[in-house]
């Protein structure tokens, strides 16, 4: 996989209710559902779904180093 396919298939979930697992430094691993917000060229916009509405932000090389893997719920 390369980062124009992780795009393509991220600006196809759009809206879509998503879950996400983030494995951080220090093997710190966070866990939350949420939705794509917004695509840009070398980022994306993630809006949790807990109480606070964070927005996070990621780039398509998390993904493909599985830093952030991404959940169909």
């Amino acid at each position: 996989m390369n980062i124009k396919k992780i795009k393509m298939q991220l600006e196809q979930s759009k809206g879509k209710e998503l879950q996400f697992r983030f494995n951080g430094s220090r093997n710190q691993i966070e866990e939350f559902s949420g939705t794509i917000e917004n695509t840009y060229n070398y980022i994306f916009i993630i809006r949790t779904n807990d109480k606070n509405n964070q927005l996070k932000s990621f780039t398509y090389s998390d993904v493909l180093t599985d830093s952030l893997e991404i959940f169909v719920k």
